[in-house]
């Protein structure tokens, strides 16, 4: 069935159709309101042994031909959100150890994955990518022709056709979004003062330069407007409520950054999330090591609980799975921690 798929450039129809369970995102939250649920889609089993195939055929050709973004660290070997994480902390501090201001700024797309354009995803795939012939003509099956249906409290809905996004819940989903994210690695790349650095969709954007050299700002602004437009060009939605931005830089100096970024400075923060590390303006991470610390010995406390109910193996793994991991977690970041914040998470 794979073979015959693969040779006719046709993904087979009985393959297309998913079902989506909504779940809520966390215990606790109003069931009454719609942004409570995260909808998993799923998928038929053969289909994913199908698009896992193709998937390590397309892998194998882009690692090849070296086509993907050299910044981008979402869905690839060997990279992860540490990897990105500890890329832009280390440009970040090397330029703070120079005496230079650096201004983060965190961009947020809105259900990004559900409004790609098939259109414009298969002329990338052509133009761009280089895939042509049956191959091509697999990908645009693979596309075309699906549809969903919602099924909650075991009631099914009726089935609607899926216009346009990656198949949520596909093993060839994450792969395309990257791959129609292309062309924004290129059009940051040509604002030489601005570096970036991508998770999926997670943009992030940063500008250090030195006190004098504050005028630097207006390409990031720049960069900034162009990055809209061909978000909006793409059928894709920033989400300027989501946007943050953090100043690292001296006190003295943060309020006329500020004003020189205009509304952007406006929401500037002491400190921001960034893919699940706390960053603030020093640096130093220590508010992420007090949220660390207090969120491992709460688990600690429930763990403390079942001493008497599961052998010593059972309660190892059972540390392992809520604390250590937590500890673990973009651990590479902590070689710039200070004396008092080390002992901190040596406690746990």
């Amino acid at each position: 069935m794979v073979n015959l798929s693969l040779s006719t450039g046709v993904f087979p129809n009985a393959f297309k159709h998913a079902i989506v369970e909504p779940l809520l995102k966390k215990a606790g939250l109003d069931s009454s309101d719609l942004n409570s649920f995260r909808p998993i889609s799923k998928l038929p089993f053969l289909s994913k042994i199908l698009e896992k195939v193709v998937c390590e055929q397309l892998t194998f050709f882009l690692d090849q031909s070296n086509i993907h973004e050299s910044f981008q660290s979402g869905f690839r070997k060997q990279h992860s959100t540490e990897t990105a994480l500890l890329k832009v902390s280390s440009d970040v501090m090397m330029a703070a150890d120079s005496g230079k201001r650096t201004v983060l700024i965190l961009l947020d797309l809105t259900s990004a994955f559900d409004t790609v354009d098939h259109q414009v995803l298969l002329r990338r795939l052509r133009d761009e990518i280089g895939l042509s012939g049956s191959v091509l003509q697999w990908f645009s099956s693979y596309l075309s022709g699906r549809s969903f249906s919602v099924s909650a409290n075991q009631i099914g809905s009726e089935s609607a056709d899926l216009l346009c996004g990656v198949p949520q819940g596909s093993v060839l989903g994450p792969v395309l979004f990257l791959l129609y994210m292309i062309p924004l690695g290129k059009i940051i790349q040509r604002f030489s003062d601005v570096s970036f650095h991508l998770f999926a969709d997670d943009i992030q954007l940063y500008c250090s330069f030195e006190p004098s050299e504050i005028q630097k700002l207006n390409s990031l602004l720049h960069c900034l407007v162009e990055i809209k437009q061909w978000l909006s060009e793409n059928s894709l939605q920033l989400n300027t409520d989501k946007t943050e931005t953090l100043i690292i830089a001296p006190d003295d100096s943060i309020p006329g950054i500020k004003q020189f970024l205009g509304d952007l400075g406006q929401f500037a923060k002491p400190s921001l999330r960034n893919l699940g590390v706390i960053f603030d303006k020093d640096m130093s991470l220590v508010q992420h090591c007090k949220q660390l610390t207090r969120n491992c010995f709460f688990q600690l406390r429930n763990i403390s609980k079942l001493r008497n109910m599961v052998s010593r193996n059972d309660l190892e793994l059972i540390i392992h799975a809520f604390v250590s991991s937590r500890l673990d977690y973009c651990n590479s970041l902590f070689s710039c921690l200070n004396k008092k914040e080390l002992s901190r998470l040596q406690l746990v």
